[in-house]
């Protein structure tokens, strides 16, 4: 593994916190009624992101998710304007204007969306991880999922056809103890849902997915694994969510005290205290930190709110061409 170092923590912390403020600035903004339809933040999960790319090499490395995934193309090299872009609907967004909040994607920066239906990015991660070791490459694809997502029988299809090529991917569950609002113990009769890869021999195991040094120790293991040529490996991230499934949720399913609670183990919090325990940076400095953080999320809005909505036939220009289908025109 690359090694953990005072640039490391001081990154970590920069970079958790600019996409926690992000997610905060989208989170009232949507109250405002300018980011429309549905939000999942990732608020308490950053330290699953943060390891991973640690692990990570994201020169030729993939990424796929499902639609709480605004702040993982921003980790992988998308300039964060053009994200706050796509959630206002701007036609300088990352599909100017057309995904919104649960379908962002860069193929520049391999990060391969955001997607709506529920574990649909499943079979498409080992699909990429084919097609990968198919051509010879030796990148690696990370396959993100919830923990309600392990329920659709396409995780099990994906992982017996995963094991039996041997594909270079990397299946990790984001456990954030809800699947929308109903919790893991009432779905499954299994809480520990990594143990889902022992039934196809797959190397899996649990992770305190609220520490980025564990996230980033056993994902440069798994990614590793599959570089040369060992196959995928299934991790499950036990995480944490501070928000509601989505910006509508009312949240019934849990109390006050339990959010409070975990808001103790807040990873941004960990790597804070870390620093100041080795003096990796002054106060004085961690204010600096957090003062840049806080200009940086204020251009991503004066971005987004000064950019323009997508022109009209923008709509016939996202749909495929087709030589002798002449009778819509093509403008794009």
């Amino acid at each position: 593994m690359k090694k953990i170092t005072k640039e490391t923590y001081l990154k970590w912390y920069a970079d958790m916190l600019f996409w926690r403020k992000f997610e905060d600035k989208l989170a009232a903004v949507y109250i405002q009624q300018k980011v429309r339809g549905f939000l999942h933040l990732y608020n308490g999960q950053e330290a699953v992101l943060a390891g991973a790319l640690h692990a990570m090499d994201l020169s030729k490395d993939r990424m796929i998710t499902a639609y709480r995934n605004h702040v993982q193309p921003i980790g992988m090299g998308v300039d964060p304007k053009m994200v706050m872009a796509e959630l206002f609907g701007k036609v300088t967004g990352t599909s100017k204007g057309m995904g919104g909040s649960m379908h962002i994607f860069s193929k520049e920066h391999r990060f391969h969306g955001g997607h709506g239906i529920v574990g649909g990015q499943i079979p498409l991660g080992a699909g990429m991880a084919f097609g990968d070791k198919y051509a010879g490459r030796d990148n690696v694809t990370l396959c993100y999922m919830g923990d309600g997502a392990v329920r659709q029988g396409s995780l099990h299809e994906t992982f017996n056809l995963a094991m039996l090529w041997q594909l270079p991917v990397v299946f990790i569950c984001e456990n954030n103890g809800y699947a929308m609002g109903t919790s893991v113990a009432r779905t499954s009769f299994s809480t520990e849902i990594w143990k889902l890869g022992l039934g196809y021999e797959m190397p899996c195991g649990p992770v305190d997915g609220m520490n980025p040094v564990t996230v980033a120790q056993e994902m440069s293991k798994a990614i590793e694994r599959a570089r040369s040529g060992g196959g995928p490996t299934f991790l499950e991230m036990k995480t944490y969510r501070y928000r509601g499934h989505s910006m509508s949720d009312a949240q019934h399913y849990r109390t006050k005290d339990e959010v409070e609670e975990y808001k103790k183990i807040d990873p941004i919090t960990q790597v804070l205290d870390i620093i100041k325990e080795n003096n990796y940076a002054t106060d004085a400095e961690i204010k600096d930190i957090d003062k840049n953080v806080k200009v940086m999320v204020k251009e991503c809005e004066k971005f987004a709110e000064e950019s323009d909505y997508p022109p009209i036939n923008q709509l016939y220009d996202m749909v495929y061409e087709q030589e002798d289908f002449p009778f819509v025109e093509h403008k794009f």
